[in-house]
C-alpha cells in the first residue's frame, strides 16, 4: 500500500488572494443580486468563447435547461418532438430533455473520443427531431464539422453541452459558439469552480433575451436587475413601473449570487495558466503510461481539435475496469465511471435495456472511468498516479 495518505481527488479548489478580495468587495457592496461582478463575470466569459453574451445562472444543468425551453418556446416545438443526445454523457443532458417535456433520441458515440459519432446521427433522425445536443466531454470537444453540417441540413438546432469543457477550439472556434447556444458549468470539480453556477453563451440576441427572463421566473424582460430603472425619466419610468413585476414565459428561479460571481472572475481571469497546468498535467500522464497502450485506451484528440483535460479518461482494453479502479481507490487515486447514461436505473425503467443497441456506449460503462487532472494535483501525486497504475499492470 502507498505512504500518500490524502486522495487525490477527480477536482479541487482553492480560494486564492484574488477569489477573497472580489467575495469581500461583494460583500463590503452589500449587494447580492444581478451586479457588477456578474456583469463583468459573463461579458469575460462570452469574449473568451467567441460569444456575444453570456448568462451566468446556478447551475450548468440549469443553463442546458433554459437553453432547450427558449428553442423550444422560439421555434414553438411541440411536448414529445425529439432530440438527439450521446448515449454516454452525465444525466443532466438528457434530463433536461424530459424536464422540458420533449423525448431524448440516444446516439452511440465514437470508441476513440467517447463523444457522439456524427457517422450514426442521421439514422435516428425523424419527421419529430428538433435538435442536437453534443456533449463535450472530458475537455474534448465533438466533432462538431459534420455534426453542424447535419444540422444546417436537416432544420436542426444545436445546443453544445459544454459543462465539461471551456477555452478549447474545434476547426478554429471556441466551444459554446459553434451551435445556435452553449451551456457551460462552474461546479465542484469543473474547469472554473464558483461552488455552484453555469452559464449559457449565444450570439442571439433574442435568445439572450429569453434565457435571462427565463432563469428569473419568466420576467419581463424591461426589469431584469435592480439597476434596470436607475436613470429613467417620464414614460420610460412609468413604463418599467408599471411592467416591473409581469411575467411573459413560464420561468424558473435559476439565479446565481455576487459571490458565485466573484469567485468565479476571479478564476477566470487566470484560465491562461489553469489549462497550461491541466495540459501539461495530462501530457505526464500519457508519456508516463504510453508504454501500457496494450492495456490502457489513452485520450486521443482528432486533428483540428484542442483537448483541454477537465479529467483524464483511461480505458482498459483487455478486463473489465474494476480491478483497476479498486487498486486505485485503494491506493489514494479517487475514480469516476465514464459518465455512463443509457444503463442508470431510472433510465433502465423508462427505457429497457439499451444495451444491444449502443456497443460503445456499453463496452465504455464496463471498461472506462477516468481521474483528475487538475492544476492541484502536485508533482509527487502525479509521480504516484502513474507509479500505481504501472504498478498494477505489472502484478
Amino acid at each position: 500500500m502507498s505512504s500518500l495518505k490524502q486522495t487525490i481527488g477527480v477536482g479541487g479548489m482553492r480560494i486564492g488572494p484574488r477569489e477573497r478580495k472580489y467575495v469581500l468587495q461583494a460583500l463590503d457592496s452589500h449587494r447580492l443580486s444581478y451586479g457588477p461582478f456578474t456583469r463583468r463575470f459573463e461579458n469575460l466569459f462570452a469574449g473568451l468563447h467567441d460569444s456575444r453574451f453570456a448568462v451566468f445562472c446556478n447551475s450548468g444543468t440549469s443553463a442546458l435547461h433554459i437553453a432547450l425551453q427558449a428553442l423550444k418556446e422560439k421555434y414553438r416545438w411541440k411536448d414529445g418532438d425529439e432530440v438527439l443526445v450521446p448515449s454516454v454523457t452525465f444525466v443532466a443532458t438528457s434530463n433536461i430533455v424530459l424536464h422540458n417535456r420533449m423525448t431524448p433520441v440516444f446516439v452511440d458515440v465514437r470508441p476513440d473520443t467517447y463523444n457522439i459519432d456524427p457517422a450514426l446521427i442521421e439514422r435516428k433522425i425523424t419527421r419529430k427531431t428538433r435538435a442536437i445536443i453534443p456533449v463535450h466531454l472530458m475537455g474534448l470537444p465533438a466533432d462538431m464539422g459534420p455534426i453542424l453540417k447535419i444540422a444546417r441540413r436537416r432544420g436542426l438546432k444545436v445546443i453544445e453541452d459544454s459543462c465539461e469543457t471551456m477555452f478549447a477550439r474545434c476547426e478554429g472556434r471556441k466551444v459554446g459558439s459553434l451551435g445556435d447556444i452553449g451551456c457551460f458549468s462552474t461546479y465542484i470539480a469543473h474547469y472554473i469552480v464558483a461552488g455552484i453556477g453555469g452559464l449559457a453563451t449565444t450570439s442571439d440576441p433574442d435568445l439572450a433575451v429569453r434565457l435571462r427572463s427565463l432563469m428569473n421566473h419568466g420576467r419581463d424582460s424591461i426589469y431584469i436587475s435592480i439597476d434596470d430603472d436607475n436613470n429613467a425619466r417620464g414614460a420610460k419610468f412609468e413604463e418599467i413601473v408599471a411592467r416591473r413585476f409581469k411575467f411573459q414565459h413560464l420561468g424558473h428561479s435559476f439565479r446565481a449570487t455576487e459571490l458565485e460571481a466573484a469567485i468565479g472572475l476571479a478564476q477566470l481571469e487566470n484560465w491562461k495558466n489553469t489549462l497550461k497546468t491541466r495540459q501539461a498535467i495530462a501530457r505526464k500522464y500519457i508519456a508516463g503510461l504510453s508504454d501500457l497502450q496494450d492495456e490502457l485506451q489513452l485520450p486521443a484528440v482528432p486533428p483540428g481539435q484542442e483537448h483541454v483535460f477537465m479529467l483524464f479518461p483511461l480505458v482498459t482494453r483487455q478486463k473489465p475496469k474494476k480491478d483497476l479502479v479498486h487498486f486505485l481507490e485503494r491506493r489514494g487515486v479517487e475514480t469516476r465511471d465514464l459518465l455512463p447514461l443509457i444503463n442508470q436505473p431510472i433510465y433502465r425503467k423508462m427505457f429497457g435495456n439499451l444495451d444491444k443497441d449502443y456497443p460503445v456506449a456499453r463496452r465504455l460503462n464496463s471498461h472506462g472511468f477516468y481521474i483528475g487532472c487538475h492544476q492541484y494535483i502536485s508533482r509527487r501525486e502525479q509521480e504516484h498516479v502513474i507509479k500505481t497504475i504501472r504498478r498494477f499492470f505489472k502484478k
